[in-house]
């Protein structure tokens, strides 16, 4: 990820109803969710969160796919993974304590809990 992607996806999270738009796909993993469940979820009106969601696949954080007469909403987890790479990929300057935080808090996120693991 260059500096210009980083920019353009913290501008799209840069409001509050977009960042927990992302917050929750990634939570639902890959499978996604529908727009209006997304629109509940976060507190908008189901003929605002289409443009909170355009926003965000604009920046190449989300993704979507038609499932019959529904539009399913998923993270992209490269791109995100991307947009932590950006952040964190000259971190300690021969500290390792200093980024140890970071990497536990990343590390809790890959452990599987029952039938499903988050990315």
């Amino acid at each position: 990820m260059d500096e210009r992607q980083a920019l353009n996806a913290f501008a799209a999270m840069a409001q509050e109803h977009r960042l927990r738009i992302v917050r929750h796909l990634v939570t639902a993993g890959p499978d996604g969710l529908a727009a209006g469940v997304l629109a509940t979820a976060v507190g908008v009106s189901t003929s605002n969160i289409s443009f909170h969601l355009k926003e965000l696949d604009h920046a190449g954080l989300i993704a979507s796919r038609r499932e019959g007469r529904s539009i399913i909403y998923s993270a992209v987890y490269p791109a995100l993974s991307g947009l932590i790479q950006f952040l964190m990929s000259d971190c300690c300057q021969g500290r390792p304590e200093v980024c140890d935080p970071a990497m536990a808090a990343l590390s809790t996120c890959c452990i599987p809990t029952g039938d499903t693991a988050h990315v």
